[in-house]
């Protein structure tokens, strides 16, 4: 057992080459025990190939990186559920005897996987699917009959490889919430994905890939705040000759004015435009999202591979 105090899965310097090509190029990662943690790039950016290092898929040409306690990734497999990209289950299989089998893999009996499988099947919408076989479930229900199966003998670790893709809204809201219930269990769960809104609202930690180098690594607000704040501005007797009193940054949305916080900060702003007879309809002053975050990482991570 790993001491509470200790990291889930460390790595350093974790570099993979195919052919000519490193595919990941000295990445870092410390994941948290009971963390909710992030791999987060675009398409191609290393994001499969480091977790399949981690998980000792395949073995780092250079680095070194442990996975609950193990500087062997497989000696713990029977600790993890692993969610790869490439899904796939026998099509002839029930949806329980799917997720039991899933969980014999992992040394859960039998008879235990099946009772759990109904169990999870009706708590997350599927009771309907227990005893339906693969092929005549949808693909989006396959995919969550795929990831019950990955948690089915409640492990320490789940990694998730882009596990939203492919699923409707509902069934996003139910992995969403599924997650944090085994979150709340007490599992540690590292899962990539290149759509920015699961994992504002889900992550506690997260990395940034891109180019197959560590970008960023940190919380969510630290990656907002690499951003200055956005000022939304609505003039009470709006014209066009407004633009003169506004920062060289403002871009007009409807009727709502656009800009980077100032400086100094708006109540020098405000008060110019308020005597210049504009006055405020609206204001609100916000972090960047995520998303904006993001791309300006992955942006400027393009312009660096550029230069």
């Amino acid at each position: 057992m790993v001491p509470p105090s200790h990291p889930a899965i460390t790595a350093s310097g974790l570099v993979k080459r195919f052919e000519d090509r490193r595919v990941v190029d000295g990445v870092d990662l410390i994941v948290p025990q009971g963390a909710i943690y992030g791999v987060l790039g675009p398409n191609g950016a290393g994001k499969t190939t480091t977790l399949r290092m981690l998980l000792g898929i395949i073995e780092p040409d250079e680095g070194t990186r442990t996975m609950l306690g193990q500087s062997h990734p497989r000696d713990a497999s029977d600790r993890v559920g692993y969610l790869p990209e490439e899904r796939g289950l026998y099509p002839a299989m029930k949806a329980k005897e799917a997720i039991a089998f899933m969980g014999a893999l992992r040394g859960l009996p039998w008879r235990e996987g099946r009772a759990r499988a109904v169990t999870l099947l009706e708590a997350n919408g599927l009771g309907h699917a227990v005893d339906q076989k693969i092929r005549k479930l949808s693909k989006g229900m396959a995919q969550l009959v795929q990831l019950l199966g990955s948690v089915v003998h409640q492990p320490d670790l789940i990694v998730l490889d882009e596990p939203f893709s492919g699923l409707d809204p509902v069934n996003q809201e139910r992995l969403e919430a599924l997650i944090l219930a085994e979150r709340d269990r007490g599992a540690t769960i590292l899962f990539s994905t290149h759509v920015m809104a699961h994992a504002q609202r889900l992550c506690d930690r997260l990395a940034i890939i891109a180019g197959g180098k560590r970008r960023f690594e940190g919380t969510v607000d630290q990656a907002r705040a690499l951003l200055p704040q956005q000022v939304h501005y609505v003039p009470h007797f709006p014209d066009d000759a407004i633009r003169e009193h506004l920062p060289a940054d403002a871009v007009l949305h409807g009727d709502s004015w656009r800009f980077e916080l100032p400086r100094e900060g708006i109540e020098t702003l405000l008060k110019r435009l308020i005597d210049a007879g504009y006055g405020i309809s609206g204001l609100s002053i916000e972090r960047p999202g995520l998303h904006e975050a993001f791309v300006r990482i992955v942006g400027e991570s393009a312009a660096e591979g550029a230069a």
